[in-house]
């Protein structure tokens, strides 16, 4: 099975926000290329909230490029066997933390928005994941840093989109 088909089946088989689920099925229907950072129209993105409930924080990570504080994510990639493999990959490289595991129930929120030229939207699927106990993150590359928040203090450093992702995770958890 393709990347896109994966996409095609997560996302029908997703509950909740139906106009805009359907308005990614649409947006896939007539992008072929809508997995791919090159479909100018936007494209399919994947990303992850690195949860630790334990302790009542998540990691979010100081985007290089926006500035922004953001939960991890980003382009999908020819390797990625599903969507769900894209949030984990990305999740783990940006905050450096291995053995995450995704949080179950597919996809927690989707969230279109809106990116500088030269595309014009990510049709971004959420996902959460939770990190070990002890885990140890580290910058990368797309980040300028990468810090643990408590839940309370999110609202604070955060847009909207994040905010939403921790509410409808915590009420996954």
């Amino acid at each position: 099975m393709s990347l896109y088909d994966d996409a095609v089946l997560v996302l029908k088989g997703y509950e909740g926000q139906e106009e805009l689920r359907q308005a990614y099925l649409d947006h896939l229907a007539a992008h072929p290329d809508g997995m791919w950072k090159a479909c100018g129209a936007g494209h399919v993105t994947a990303s992850a909230l690195v949860i630790d409930p334990e302790r009542g924080r998540v990691l979010l990570t100081l985007h290089r490029k926006l500035r922004m504080w953001l939960q991890m994510g980003g382009h999908c990639e020819p390797g990625d066997p599903t969507l769900t493999a894209a949030a984990l990959r990305e999740a783990t490289e940006e905050s450096g933390i291995s053995g995450l595991t995704l949080l179950p129930g597919g996809p927690v929120r989707l969230d279109r928005h809106p990116i500088p030229p030269p595309c014009h939207c990510h049709y971004d699927v959420q996902y959460a994941v939770l990190a070990p106990g002890d885990a140890e993150h580290a910058v990368s590359d797309e980040s300028l840093d990468v810090r643990w928040f408590a839940y309370d203090e999110v609202a604070g450093v955060a847009d909207e989109s994040v905010v939403r992702l921790l509410e409808a995770t915590r009420a996954r958890l």
